[in-house]
């Protein structure tokens, strides 16, 4: 889970609080750190994640041709993950479907703070779990999503400018409420959504 040092009002923690539930069920859901995991497994998350993406970045798209500087100072270029997800799924033997959830528009800045916190916030834990898939035995193993970590040694850095400017702008006068609520309704679509790649429990007793 992401974590900040910053104190009471802050946004960044703020964030962090009121997100840790659904944050532990796609966690649990997705359960990427199993030990027993396998490639139909690892395929199947991957192609629920490329059509998530793809949906949470389609919209994402929309407001940074409304909000230039914004998506500017963010990178925003730098930080599509839709064709890591589609590029991994070719190379798992996978491919994409054309199913994606329904997410809000991104009608502001806010909301798109708001949504880039639950997806940049995942870059953090995908470190992890790259060296993870790196151990597993079987077919699973050796392998690295790129998708996962697609920072490399500049994970950090980027999450500490998104921080920098999402606190800059609810300073500003953006309002954390708004963001806030963008990144619970975006968690709970992602939660949502790949309920069904859920690893069935005893399935591999």
């Amino acid at each position: 889970m992401p974590r900040d040092a910053g104190g009471a009002g802050d946004v960044l923690r703020d964030l962090r609080t009121a997100t840790a539930a659904e944050h532990e069920q796609v966690e649990a859901t997705l359960d990427l750190m199993d030990p027993a995991l396998d490639r139909d497994r690892l395929v199947d998350v991957l192609s629920r994640l490329h059509a998530f993406w793809s949906a949470a970045e389609a919209g994402l798209d929309d407001w940074a041709a409304r909000h230039r500087a914004d998506a500017a100072a963010l990178d925003w270029a730098r930080r599509r993950r839709t064709g890591l997800y589609a590029a991994d799924l070719s190379a798992l033997g996978g491919s994409a479907g054309d199913d994606r959830p329904d997410l809000p528009p991104v009608d502001g800045t806010d909301e798109a703070l708001g949504r880039l916190y639950v997806l940049e916030g995942s870059t953090l834990g995908g470190t992890f779990i790259d060296r993870h898939l790196a151990t597993v035995p079987g077919p699973a193993g050796g392998l690295r999503v790129r998708a996962f970590s697609p920072y490399g040694e500049d994970t950090g850095a980027m999450w500490a400018a998104f921080r920098r400017f999402t606190r800059a702008h609810v300073d500003g006068g953006g309002d954390a409420g708004r963001v806030v609520a963008a990144a619970r309704q975006t968690f709970a679509v992602l939660a949502e959504w790949c309920a069904p790649a859920a690893r069935v429990q005893g399935a591999d007793a």
